[in-house]
């Protein structure tokens, strides 16, 4: 599971992050508006933990961001203000819980498990295809398909994104943990054995080269249909 944390107090910050590490959360974390929009477009999160006033922007407007991405991605805000009123208008924007500070980091984890266990489906549907990120499993017309490790998070990062170019930077930084220790060979690695492993066997095309930009989700077109249509 993958949280971002937006929160401009840096020592709550750290706090929150070590705490969901230890746990056993994968985190990211921002302490702007700014950064945090970066985050949201390169990266799928199943939580969203922020702060409500930031340093350039307001959380409330990043829960509607991040809800009109992904309506599963759940969205908790942290806010100073204790009023009802506030706590009101956070659920009304989108928000899945508003938690009140200071708080009790135990509690904090119970309500970010509850949101989780209550999210909607992590599946992707498409056509024939079934991509399950959960279980790292996928289904064409009822096979399943052995893809697993790197190439089955490119694949899945791609398929999220699909009305989108990914350049090979931006796929670096949303699935390896440390992206400036490796090369982008490894995404053209990636991108090869999705086409050995599923597309050739199954004669589809599911992913597309952009020249000198990146790849494009291409599925459900098939190889014979590209074929034509490039003919």
């Amino acid at each position: 599971m993958r949280i971002l944390i937006i929160e401009d107090e840096i020592t709550l910050n750290r706090t929150l992050q070590e705490g969901l590490t230890d746990f056993g959360y994968q985190v990211d974390t921002a302490e702007n508006y700014k950064d945090a929009e970066y985050f949201i477009d390169i990266r799928n999160y199943d939580l969203v933990l922020t702060d409500w006033m930031l340093p350039d922007g307001d959380g409330i407007e990043l829960c509607k961001i991040v809800k009109n991405r992904s309506s599963r991605t759940a969205v908790v805000i942290l806010s100073a203000r204790d009023d009802k009123e506030s706590e009101i208008e956070a659920l009304k924007s989108g928000a899945d819980d508003f938690i009140k500070k200071p708080f009790d980091f135990d509690i904090l984890l119970a309500r970010i498990e509850a949101r989780l266990r209550f999210g909607g489906t992590n599946i992707i549907e498409i056509d024939d295809l079934i991509i399950n990120p959960d279980e790292e499993k996928i289904e064409y017309a009822g096979e399943e398909i052995e893809l697993k490790g790197k190439p089955f998070e490119v694949l899945t990062h791609l398929a999220r994104h699909r009305d989108q170019i990914v350049s090979k930077e931006q796929l670096l930084d949303a699935i390896w943990e440390e992206p400036e220790l490796v090369t982008p060979n490894v995404i053209e690695v990636a991108i090869n054995q999705i086409r050995q492993k599923m597309d050739k066997p199954l004669n589809i095309s599911t992913i597309e080269t952009i020249r000198r930009r990146g790849y494009r989700f291409c599925y459900p077109n098939t190889v014979e249909d590209k074929t034509k249509a490039s003919s």
